[in-house]
């Protein structure tokens, strides 16, 4: 099954192209490029989880940039990085409060049947299906790792 923003990212190339928008034109065709990369790896259609995966790993790399960027002071780097950042959060879903990321980890741990730092992959898989895109997993998994440990 295509993903419905693989095919909304195709419409806004599209549009990009016919607008004369450069610099979003430039950002799309780098997310496209990297959508059909992993196709081409993997040898199947991604889903829409799949393409939200990707769209976070790229904003964490452009963050990542920035920070490079920032450090080495190319103002300019910076600029267009946050603008790549902008365009690819377009695409993403609205980000879980707290709240939501707790009552995400309660309910995981629960319908893992979760007790010990061993059951976390199970309990991480729960988690992804909601939450990919939604919140920064790496984080996540630090909660849930604290809740699984004893003590």
């Amino acid at each position: 099954m295509a993903s419905a923003t693989k095919e909304r990212l195709q419409e806004d190339v599209k549009a990009a192209l016919k607008s004369g928008d450069k610099q979003r034109l430039g950002a799309l065709r780098m997310i496209m490029a990297a959508v059909k990369q992993r196709e081409v790896d993997s040898r199947e259609t991604l889903d829409e989880g799949a393409v939200m995966a990707i769209l976070e790993k790229m904003v964490k790399q452009s963050q990542d940039s920035i920070s490079q960027f920032e450090r080495g002071g190319r103002a300019d780097l910076v600029a267009k990085e946050t603008a790549e950042i902008d365009v690819i959060r377009g695409y993403l879903p609205e980000p879980l409060n707290e709240a939501a990321i707790a009552a995400l980890i309660d309910a995981a741990i629960v319908a893992a049947d979760a007790t010990s730092p061993s059951d976390m992959g199970r309990v991480m898989a729960e988690i992804k299906k909601q939450a990919t895109g939604r919140a920064n997993m790496a984080e996540v998994a630090n909660r849930v790792r604290s809740r699984l440990s004893p003590g």
